[in-house]
């Protein structure tokens, strides 16, 4: 790739450059009555819409210095010298004003740009590193390359009552879905100190979204809801705890295998009246055990819901790539993103956010 960015450089050169020389070529070879001055013209404009204002400005100079000395060449009279002057020379002005459009548009979506990657990060920060005996890791990756801010989100936090996690996806787009993942994030970080159990938590952050959803537009509230998948681990690490809200299942990655943990009884989304649906007793739990080195794998539908150009969708149990040994949640972070990537070949419809944590591994005795 670097070898050909100075190639791509020269290519708005290469193009102003040719429709200078083929009008050149034109206004001195072509029978009359045709002239080369719509690509003369032409010559100013393609360098205001693509090289700087210096460069552009340069362009226009030499247009119209070349306009002049083809038509004395020619011996034409004074007046279609002046007109083709004037056109050459007010298309000139007009691109440099269309040089000058385009750099502020550049500058304000650059800005827009740098003020979505803060309001993401403040919503959506980088969970720990380590927590109690997890190691953590967690990728974000938009749909669009120029977005940055999507309904994906993650945390991971430790509370008296083990570490608690949650990876989740709420409805819709754009500032909508962030204002959503603003109180889904707030909710678990706030109830995840003092819920009692899981499924207590679970039940308070759909409260706290339905009521975030009665305040909003009603169009957005009548859509408001928010699959998730939360878990908890023990004070060691070994038992796992989770309450899945019509969230993708998360995966289980040890010794070279993946396994799906799908829910005994999937619950329906946060926001949608969870607790009056389903009564705290009667949300089961499910318990599984993460050995040492093992991998809790949290992903969002942009993972599972990815597919193929046969329309496929992606399966990471049936991927090769994840059975497989990873020597920290890190590299499952990257192996993921990269087979996800290689399954759509870069063409995602959907954000994508994995949340790993893995058990430490005993130290080995001396």
């Amino acid at each position: 790739m670097k070898v050909l960015q100075p190639t791509l450089a020269r290519v708005p050169w290469m193009l102003a450059a040719l429709a200078l020389v083929v009008g050149v070529l034109l206004d001195l070879f072509a029978p009359q009555p045709y002239t080369g001055l719509p690509l003369l013209a032409a010559a100013p404009l393609v360098a205001g819409a693509t090289l700087s204002f210096r460069s552009a400005l340069a362009v226009v100079c030499v247009t119209c210095v070349v306009s002049v000395a083809v038509d004395i060449e020619r011996r034409r009279p004074a007046t279609p010298l002046f007109v083709d002057l004037a056109v050459v020379g007010v298309i000139g002005v007009l691109a440099l004003a269309v040089n000058r459009l385009i750099v502020r548009q550049g500058r304000d979506l650059a800005l827009a740009r740098d003020v979505a990657e803060a309001v993401q990060r403040a919503v959506l920060p980088d969970p720990p590193r380590e927590v109690g005996p997890l190691t953590v890791a967690a990728g974000y990756t938009a749909a669009q390359a120029e977005a940055q801010i999507g309904g994906d989100f993650f945390a991971v936090q430790e509370t008296p009552f083990g570490v608690r996690m949650i990876i989740g996806d709420v409805r819709g787009k754009g500032l909508a879905a962030v204002a959503a993942v603003s109180v889904a994030i707030g909710a678990f970080r706030q109830e995840a100190e003092y819920a009692p159990t899981l499924v207590t938590l679970a039940q308070r952050m759909d409260e706290a979204m339905a009521r975030a959803a009665a305040r909003s537009d009603p169009v957005i509230s009548t859509e408001g809801f928010t699959t998730a998948v939360l878990a908890e681990a023990a004070a060691d690490g070994e038992v796992l705890s989770l309450v899945n809200c019509g969230h993708p299942p998360p995966y289980l990655v040890h010794d070279g295998q993946c396994v799906r943990l799908d829910p005994t009884s999937p619950q329906l989304p946060l926001g949608v009246g969870l607790g009056d649906v389903a009564p705290a007793g009667s949300v089961p739990v499910d318990v599984v055990r993460l050995p040492p080195g093992a991998s809790l794998l949290l992903v969002t539908d942009g993972v599972t819901e990815a597919r193929d150009k046969r329309g496929i969708f992606y399966d990471p149990v049936a991927s090769g790539r994840m059975r497989r040994q990873f020597k920290d949640p890190d590299a499952l972070v990257d192996a993921l993103t990269k087979d996800v990537g290689r399954w759509t070949e870069g063409d995602r419809e959907d954000d994508m956010a994995i949340l790993v944590v893995a058990r430490h591994r005993p130290p080995r005795a001396a």
